[in-house]
């Protein structure tokens, strides 16, 4: 099981790192250079953020103290964990020194894990402190980095743990936060703010469903929203949701977000060539479609392949 917990971690960030990619080639040909950089600083937030998650979740599961669970097992990549099960409340400390498991980012800093005694985190409504103390993820093919810091809530909202995943019917994780401070490779520190749902399933292989949970006004789903670098408000909803299937290599197989603030950008993925919906292609590509409309109400319209 401590590979199975590994290789989820892998291969959400080795997609969400792809996804951060393609995102930035669709929209580069726009002229609007806040946009373009408003997507790639939202999606490598995000994703960085995602991968986190991950190593969130097998640092729980893997201490018994915490979990529930029966056995310890050794966890994070690159990373030293210190588990402290006698304060209240129970602390674990993940100082990362290198890179990922998959060798994409360079990760420097420490995160807290934090949980009230004699809670347990497979019982439903158990809650979870993060805590992001200056850990700065680099990309590491060119360099780029941001630096994270403030405090995010993780709650069990189904009970049940990963482990157990393919006997029961599904696993239901929250993660909220209105503090998350985000320093970009500019200098520039904004706050933003979080609340996602992910639905962990089992359907021929793990199948992770991730939604928005936020509404402003007229906008709901919204998964992350803000002041972006440029000093403009913005949301980020997922608008159909986005799901990674094990037996599809842990691709991303369908969903779609949309941008809005300064213009409106979609993007939908898991189409064919033709920007139709469609199966698992294997070894072959899955298409993405992005639409693009600037404050002056001119549309871009690009497939590309993912």
């Amino acid at each position: 099981m401590q590979n199975k917990l590994r290789l989820l971690s892998v291969v959400t960030l080795a997609l969400f790192t792809t996804f951060t990619a393609c995102k930035k080639e669709a929209v580069s040909s726009d002229t609007s250079t806040e946009i373009t950089t408003h997507a790639e600083d939202q999606s490598t937030v995000s994703s960085d953020m995602d991968a986190i998650a991950n190593d969130v979740n097998v640092a729980v599961e893997s201490t018994t103290n915490f979990s529930g669970r029966e056995s310890n097992i050794n966890s994070v990549c690159n990373a030293t964990v210190a588990v402290d099960s006698v304060s209240n409340p129970r602390t674990i400390t993940i100082n990362y020194a290198g890179t990922n498991c998959f060798g994409t980012h360079i990760r420097s800093g420490v995160v807290v894990l934090s949980m009230p005694a004699g809670v347990r985190w497979k019982d439903a409504g158990a809650t979870l402190t993060v805590t992001y103390k200056e850990l700065k993820i680099t990309r590491s093919s060119d360099n780029k980095a941001i630096t994270l810091s403030g405090t995010q809530t993780f709650t069990n909202v189904s009970g049940g743990l990963m482990v157990n995943l393919a006997n029961m019917t599904s696993i239901i994780h929250t993660i909220t936060s209105s503090n998350m401070l985000i320093k970009f490779d500019d200098n520039t520190v904004r706050t933003w703010q979080i609340a996602k749902k992910r639905t962990f399933t089992y359907n021929n292989g793990v199948v992770i469903t991730t939604t928005g949970t936020h509404v402003e006004g007229t906008r709901s789903n919204i998964a992350e929203w803000g002041i972006n670098r440029f000093g403009h408000a913005f949301t980020t909803a997922i608008t159909e949701p986005l799901v990674i299937r094990q037996d599809c290599e842990f691709r991303l197989t369908s969903g779609q977000v949309k941008h809005e603030g300064f213009g409106t950008a979609v993007v939908t993925f898991g189409l064919n060539a033709s920007g139709e919906h469609t199966t698992c292609p294997g070894s072959g590509h899955y298409y993405y479609n992005v639409i693009y409309t600037g404050v002056n109400g001119n549309t871009h319209n690009v497939i590309l392949p993912y």
